[in-house]
């Protein structure tokens, strides 16, 4: 029986790791600790800086406000029915950066990336740099600029340039807590870089 057992718990630890999802840290709040459990995050989103401008602190806050770190995050809502709540699928976002159907699709053709994944957190990396350097050239929003980058990539470019997070009065508050979440862990990686 617990040799039955134990077999089970393998396959179902194999099954996990097969799915190329990880975990998320064991902490969100401390950059460093961050660094020294998922080194390869941290390489992947040094590389996007290198290449598309996008510092690793304004990824990290992006990241940790659209998916909580989590590669398989999908949004949903709950539905009260009435005899049972269930939840629901609110759009196509997925993955570690929430990217939509389409505009996932628009980045894998704008830079060749065809095997992307959205839950694989260096190609979520990228895809964030790729949008943020894109909203930099089209609405001259400052890479570095975690709330106004934050307010385009929740409304769309398009949006953003329309003013349209302007009618929703709690999306403001939002990106200033990315904001402050992207100076905290700025901070926190020069610290842990001496």
């Amino acid at each position: 029986m617990r040799l039955r057992r134990l077999v089970t718990v393998a396959a179902l630890a194999a099954l996990g790791a097969c799915s190329g999802v990880e975990r998320p840290p064991s902490t969100t709040i401390d950059a460093c600790r961050m660094q020294t459990e998922r080194p390869h995050w941290f390489k992947a989103m040094r590389k996007t800086e290198a290449r598309w401008g996008v510092p690793v602190s304004v990824q990290l806050a992006t990241i940790s406000r659209e998916s909580s770190f989590v590669g398989d995050a999908r949004p949903t809502t709950k539905v009260k029915g009435l005899f049972f709540t269930r939840e629901v699928q609110r759009s196509s976002a997925y993955g570690y950066a929430q990217a939509i159907d389409g505009t996932w699709d628009w980045y894998m053709r704008d830079t060749g990336r065809r095997g992307a994944d959205r839950d694989d957190f260096a190609d979520a990396s990228d895809f964030i740099g790729w949008y943020m350097n894109l909203n930099q050239r089209l609405n001259g929003v400052s890479t570095r600029d975690a709330y106004n980058q934050y307010l385009a990539y929740h409304e769309g470019k398009a949006g953003y340039a329309r003013g349209s997070y302007r009618n929703k009065p709690w999306l403001p508050p939002v990106a200033r807590d990315v904001q402050a979440w992207a100076d905290r862990y700025e901070a926190q990686l020069q610290a842990c870089a001496r």
